[in-house]
């Protein structure tokens, strides 16, 4: 018996070891009518691997790109696209920083402190009502983080803390009802909760 790990390792290995072996053959051919022949075929067979996609123009142009890389470069055959260059593959891509923001109350996300910044750069009247929609934001995330009541004079103090204290609320501004927020909530917890029985059933 033969195992795979005695086997010639694969280049890519989503395609399986019979694509491999199709394009192995095909950089032997010496006629380069049927070599062309040979290499449409295979580029038809693994298309159908993926049916849904063989005819978009980006799939189909991943499918040459692979076939190219497959063959180690050996075939010399027309194609809709240019062949890859070696140089650029070989690339190492550059090192992406690590986010090195800090959010203060990790209940509200990143997304609370981007509307605060926001936020303050409007006009009094628009800032006026994006605050309140922020505040009302923020309490929503505080309840999804901790089911237990939220006090509305907390969301205030920690609304003055996040924007430094240049977004405050008016005095007879009304916030959501805590309940409204946690009914909200149940249904989206009961529908997640019915799709993944209903997953566990099929």
């Amino acid at each position: 018996m033969e195992y795979n790990t005695e086997r010639e390792q694969l280049i890519i290995p989503e395609y399986g070891r019979h694509v491999q072996k199709m394009i192995n053959h095909a950089t032997t051919l010496s006629n380069k009518v049927e070599q062309q022949k040979c290499v449409d075929a295979i580029i038809a067979f693994m298309g159908q691997m993926n049916p849904h996609l063989r005819d978009v123009k980006e799939f189909t142009h991943k499918l040459w790109d692979h076939l190219h890389i497959m063959s180690d470069f050996k075939l010399d055959i027309k194609s809709p696209y240019t062949k890859p260059e070696i140089a650029k593959l070989e690339e190492r891509p550059e090192k992406m920083t690590y986010p090195g923001n800090k959010i203060r109350f990790s209940y509200y996300g990143n997304t609370i402190e981007t509307m605060i910044s926001t936020a303050i750069k409007m006009d009094a009247d628009k800032k006026e009502i994006m605050t309140g929609m922020i505040a009302n934001q923020m309490k929503k995330s505080y309840i999804l983080f901790n089911v237990s009541s939220v006090d509305n004079n907390m969301i205030r103090l920690h609304l003055k803390q996040m924007s430094d204290n240049q977004l405050i609320l008016a005095d007879d501004f009304e916030f959501i009802r805590s309940a409204s927020v946690r009914q909200n909530t149940g249904k989206v917890k009961n529908k997640a909760q019915k799709k993944k029985n209903y997953k566990k059933k099929s």
